[in-house]
């Protein structure tokens, strides 16, 4: 009669390397909503004249209009609350649809494709703040502080 031996499983190392994935995973959750945030905040600060304006020369939106002021708010506002990781999944949905809202009332009109209508900032910014709100704010945020509590 012959033995047949199964291949040796790891539990110990499979035990060990999931903990770590998974705080690796949080960590670089974090890291990336930081940035993006960031990023989308400077964003937000060109409707105000800041770093080149919207027109590359300072300019900056009317104050009140419609929707280039209150959009650049909102972006301000919403930017500053994913950086923190407060509220992070409900802000990041309406900074998605902020950015939904731009693309098809600014960009979509001058062309179909993001590359033909220059859409592909807000475009990333879209599906990058949808998928903020889905995977959540990671480990660095005042959010997952709130639930440690």
């Amino acid at each position: 009669m012959t033995q047949t031996t199964t291949p040796r499983t790891t539990a110990t190392t499979t035990a060990t390397a999931t903990p770590r994935a998974a705080k690796a995973q949080g960590v670089i959750q974090s890291a990336v909503r930081i940035v993006v945030s960031f990023l989308f905040l400077c964003h937000g600060l060109q409707g105000f004249g800041f770093f080149g304006g919207v027109d590359g020369a300072g300019g900056s939106v009317e104050l009140g209009s419609w929707p280039g002021w209150y959009g650049s708010v909102i972006e301000l506002v919403g930017a500053a609350f994913v950086l923190v990781g407060l509220f992070t999944r409900p802000v990041a949905v309406l900074l998605s649809g902020v950015m939904a809202f731009a693309y098809f009332t600014v960009h979509a009109p001058e062309g179909l494709l993001p590359l033909q209508n220059v859409g592909e900032l807000s475009t990333l910014y879209c599906w990058i703040f949808l998928l903020i709100a889905a995977i959540g704010p990671g480990t660095f945020a005042l959010d997952t502080l709130r639930r440690r509590r």
